[in-house]
């Protein structure tokens, strides 16, 4: 799907035209992983409820609908493909299948967090729910911490768009939003990947000791 397809006029454009339609499967989509941005038509739909086009709280209703059955169908996906898969995927990207169980056994450790908090940055968004199937996080778990992600997400970010678009466009909003996801991402990976950097130079020299 191109940029153009994706634009914050066509997301308004569906959003006028199908209303609580266009947020639900929006969402929905997106957690597939399909190259929606869910964030922005959340932001739209919120934004249309506080001009009162749309009722807030169906807006709420089915972002949160959205947000939990995507993230479940992706945790199935997970869960199904299972950790061949994600060595098959590991070997595209040179990774080995030992640091793939070091990444596995730490995702395990954190992976409530991670459904959680990661509902909130759009890779993470995409990714931690197959993630959580893959390590066999068990599924009442998982199904718990993704709910209560998925209303902690859509409820900000609905309740956000609904009392700042009185006071500034919809435009700028979601420029904003986009910015603190951008730099919220930078951090969250930087926490992943300079400990996993650090232990594997740790290992590397280590044996080169020995």
């Amino acid at each position: 799907m191109s940029l153009e397809l994706i634009s914050l006029e066509n997301i308004q454009e569906v959003a006028h035209r199908y209303g609580y339609w266009a947020v639900f499967l929006g969402i929905l989509l997106e957690n597939l992983g399909l190259p929606i941005p869910g964030e922005t038509v959340t932001l739209v739909g919120g934004f249309l409820s506080g001009s009162n086009e749309l009722n807030f709280w169906l807006v709420l209703s089915d972002a949160i609908m959205g947000a939990v059955i995507g993230g479940t169908c992706g945790y199935w996906i997970g869960r199904v493909s299972g950790w061949p898969f994600l060595v098959k995927v590991g070997s595209i990207f040179r990774i080995s299948e030992i640091r793939l169980l070091n990444i596995k056994e730490k995702f395990s450790q954190n992976a409530a967090k991670t459904v959680f908090f990661g509902r909130f940055l759009a890779l993470f968004r995409v990714f931690a729910a197959p993630l959580a199937g893959i390590v066999e996080m068990p599924f009442g778990k998982f199904f718990l911490y993704n709910l209560l992600g998925a209303i902690a997400w859509a409820s900000l970010m609905v309740t956000l768009a609904f009392f700042a678009g009185k006071i500034i466009s919809l435009e700028q909003l979601v420029a904003w939003v986009g910015k603190f996801a951008i730099a919220a991402l930078l951090i969250m990976t930087g926490l992943i990947v300079v400990p996993l950097w650090l232990e594997s130079r740790q290992i590397k020299e280590t044996s080169g000791e020995e």
